[in-house]
């Protein structure tokens, strides 16, 4: 993981396991045009609950982000391509540490509490972070997988 993917899983988390009933603050990417329409359908598309945990209101207000539970499950659409490769090659590997849930490969990236997991496969890479206290924390992407699904079915 580059240094930059790594500051910005710490950024995400510590804005996103702000706690109590205000809103959390998650950062919002600067995707491209195409990827920031994908993501603005996606937002639209996102379950109301996510592993049983209710929705959250996500500072700064964006079509980018969002976020369920507390601690929350943090959601991050138009994120750059993740910088994994695979060992002994050069070139991106989406496949790296991937796992398939619903028809969504994601790419899994353990932090120091839980894991992040981004889309593979799609034209707007997708980010979830899902806190520790969630294990397993494969679970969320089960409930959005559907909305990627249907917002983002062509894929790379």
């Amino acid at each position: 993981m580059s240094a930059a993917a790594c500051l910005s899983a710490v950024a995400v988390y510590a804005f996103a396991s702000g706690g109590g009933d205000g809103p959390v603050k998650i950062p919002a990417p600067s995707p491209a045009a195409k990827a920031a329409a994908l993501c603005r359908s996606l937002h639209k598309a996102l379950p109301g609950t996510v592993d049983g945990l209710s929705r959250r209101t996500v500072e700064p207000d964006s079509a980018l982000t969002a976020g369920w539970g507390d601690p929350t499950v943090a959601l991050r659409c138009g994120v750059p391509r993740p910088d994994v490769l695979t060992p002994g090659n050069a070139k991106y590997d989406p496949t790296a540490n991937a796992a398939e849930v619903n028809g969504v490969s994601w790419l899994v990236q353990q932090l120091t509490d839980g894991y992040r997991f981004t889309t593979t496969d799609r034209d707007a890479f997708v980010e979830v972070t899902v806190p520790g206290k969630y294990a397993p924390e494969v679970n969320p992407l089960t409930d959005l997988a559907a909305a990627v699904k249907k917002t983002d079915p062509t894929g790379l």
